[in-house]
């Protein structure tokens, strides 16, 4: 395969597309336009949720680094089951609840360093989209009213219903409806669009042609993809629980509507399981990024953990994997940090032709359904061979490697102060140690590294001078 690094739209990637259970050629027709489920905000995300949230952010970036121009849309669920719920417990009102949940997002998006999305259309403002379509889906004879007032969707009149999940619904009864939000494949029935008001949602509701009441979740997505990205766009993405029964009615709904293909690629990032199990409360294993931080750990480190494992392979959190990614991130921080204070050379030729072979080899596999663990092995092994050759006193090509080293943080962003160059006061003190180390004045020379060493900065002396990384 050729690379032409000056025409990026020329070179192919392939991501696996649910749909069709097969890796597919990504065909965007100029910007990618690209739709990702966003929270719900009704209490803090949990560390699974943000899996889901950094593998779009992967995505995002690497599109970005090979030149293109990438628009993303990621939804704000502002009124649903769950929200209702939340503010009537909490006895607020449901815009003041959702905006309290909705800036925790925020903060735990930028913590981790998160791009933020082009748009986050909240649901509550999207309405009069929803309604629209709902009597489009009326008029077309596949949504009814039932007998509690509310719109249903009737799945067995979409001939495609099934096709993302690969559900067979031919042996499911007519007529059957679930009225409840999330449900599973085994309670697969006609779906609520509208929910006409009752006792419990208290003073939510929307007085509309439908009539007074609410918009049913799924809904929600197919007004703000389409109202943001078009009828038909490229990529649609999520955590594998939104499959089905979310994303399998978003495609009913959407295409129903408008008979075009929602989306080219479906893309699900896989679960997120602490110390083996399923994450849940009962069973004392439900963390935030606030109960990582207040074990004492960096959120860096998840970060990594996250982006440095395939997106479709299952994580399994535990604190010794946390330390593991901090100890990566770290090595990587000390790699960088040489890097800007060791003095180059003449061109070395074992590094730049290292160096060429780890750029075409981090592409090749970036560009294979983001298969970032083949990719870092290149990037690795390049590392290794430079702090060899620098070690050996063959310094040559390293502002080259910095720069390929740097372009591809801004598709991980894992460094960190670690990977700032000395100051000049810090350069200044490590040559009066070396001053002082050939006068053997050796009390001022470690007096000096006794210092640097507050400042996070480990020396090691050898044949060729000394050498410094951060701690």
């Amino acid at each position: 395969m050729a690379y032409f690094y000056s025409l990026p739209t020329m070179i192919i990637m392939h991501l696996f597309n649910t749909m069709t259970r097969r890796k597919e050629e990504l065909k965007p027709n100029g910007d990618v336009r690209m739709y990702f489920c966003g929270p719900t905000v009704y209490d803090f995300a949990h560390i699974g949720n943000f899996r889901a949230y950094m593998a779009s952010d992967l995505l995002k970036r690497y599109l970005e680094y090979k030149g293109h121009f990438v628009k993303l849309v990621m939804n704000i669920t502002d009124v649903d089951d769950k929200t209702i719920k939340g503010a009537a417990k909490h006895k607020m009102q449901l815009a003041e609840f959702t905006r309290k949940y909705e800036s925790y997002f925020f903060e735990d998006m930028d913590a981790l360093r998160i791009k933020r999305a082009d748009v986050y259309p909240r649901a509550t403002e999207h309405i009069e989209s929803m309604v629209d379509i709902i009597k489009k889906l009326i008029a077309s004879g596949i949504a009814y009213r039932g007998d509690d007032g509310s719109i249903y969707y009737d799945i067995t009149k979409f001939k495609n219903y099934g096709c993302l999940s690969h559900l067979d619904i031919s042996s499911l009864k007519t007529g059957g409806r679930v009225s409840l939000d999330d449900y599973d494949k085994d309670d697969a029935k006609d779906f609520a669009l509208w929910k006409a008001w009752n006792l419990e949602d208290g003073d939510v509701y929307w007085d509309t042609e439908l009539g007074r009441g609410r918009p049913g979740w799924h809904i929600e997505c197919s007004a703000m993809s389409t109202k943001y990205l078009g009828e038909s766009f490229d990529i649609h993405g999520g955590g594998i629980d939104l499959m089905f029964p979310h994303h399998e009615n978003e495609i009913a709904q959407s295409e129903e509507c408008t008979g075009k293909k929602l989306a080219g690629i479906w893309m699900h990032s896989e679960h997120l399981l602490v110390d083996g199990r399923k994450m849940s409360k009962s069973l004392g294993n439900f963390y935030t990024l606030r109960d990582i931080v207040e074990k004492g750990y960096n959120l860096l480190a998840f970060r990594w953990l996250c982006i440095s494992t395939h997106y479709r392979s299952q994580i399994n959190f535990t604190f010794q994997s946390l330390e593991d990614a901090w100890n990566t991130v770290s090595k990587i921080n000390n790699f960088v940090f040489r890097l800007k204070n060791e003095k180059d050379a003449a061109e070395n030729l074992t590094v730049t032709d290292t160096l060429e072979a780890a750029r075409r080899a981090f592409e090749m596999h970036m560009d294979d359904d983001l298969n970032v663990q083949h990719a870092l092995s290149a990037v690795f092994e390049l590392i290794h061979v430079v702090n060899k050759e620098i070690d050996d006193g063959r310094s040559g090509s390293i502002r080259e490697v910095l720069e390929f080293i740097m372009e591809i943080n801004g598709i991980f962003d894992i460094l960190t102060d670690a990977g700032k160059s000395l100051t000049k006061e810090e350069q200044e003190m490590i040559e009066e140690r070396e001053d002082a180390r050939r006068r053997k004045d050796f009390k001022r020379a470690d007096e000096i590294r006794r210092v640097l060493a507050e400042r996070g900065i480990s020396l090691e002396d050898s044949t060729q001078g000394p050498r410094w990384k951060k701690t």
